[in-house]
């Protein structure tokens, strides 16, 4: 998801002035990471394309209201969230819990000619990420590649902030051991 898109702006133009550009530039930024997390709770590809669509009308259907949201991206993960789970209700299917989701990983989201990586570090990464427990990929993916703040991802998944941050910390230590990096003799040196 690229950080250079201003979304406040675009709130701003959809709710006060009905602006159909702003809004498809809103759906282009989020629907790709919408759709996996959607994804990852139905498991099922089609039916994710149509629960996101279903918060992108709703959100077109209730533009002059969305000045009163403080966080558009926290509000459209949670409505996410809130459609697949509602798909699931109503097809008489077991309540997921954020630890039993589907996690498909877009990519490690690192940069790397920044960081240097080789194609054998970077499948390192990648086979580390595969092997975290499915909540704790969850989380890893919600914050490093769909950049939301450990806070909004304790609040859309209902889980304790503390929770987040330990569920971060194991991936991290466990991504460092698969490429050989320790984390404390880095931070003394």
């Amino acid at each position: 998801m690229p950080a250079s898109t201003n979304i406040p702006e675009l709130q701003q133009r959809i709710a006060l002035f009905d602006d159909q550009f702003a809004y498809k530039e809103l759906f282009a930024h989020f629907y790709k990471s919408l759709q996996q997390f959607a994804s990852s709770i139905v498991r099922s590809h089609e039916v994710a394309e149509e629960i996101v669509s279903d918060v992108f009308i709703k959100v077109w259907k209730k533009r002059a209201g969305l000045n009163r949201i403080n966080n558009l991206k926290l509000y459209l993960f949670i409505s996410t969230r809130n459609g697949a789970l509602n798909y699931l209700r109503t097809r008489k299917k077991i309540f997921l819990q954020p630890d039993q989701y589907f996690v498909q990983l877009q990519s490690i989201y690192f940069n790397p000619e920044k960081l240097m990586l080789t194609a054998e570090m970077m499948n390192r990464v990648q086979k580390a990420i595969n092997d975290l427990p499915p909540r704790c990929q969850l989380i890893f993916k919600l914050i490093k590649e769909d950049g939301l703040k450990y806070r909004e991802v304790s609040e859309l998944l209902h889980l304790s902030l503390k929770t987040v941050e330990n569920q971060m910390a194991i991936a991290i230590r466990k991504i460092g051991l698969a490429i050989h990096f320790d984390i404390r003799t880095t931070l003394s040196s």
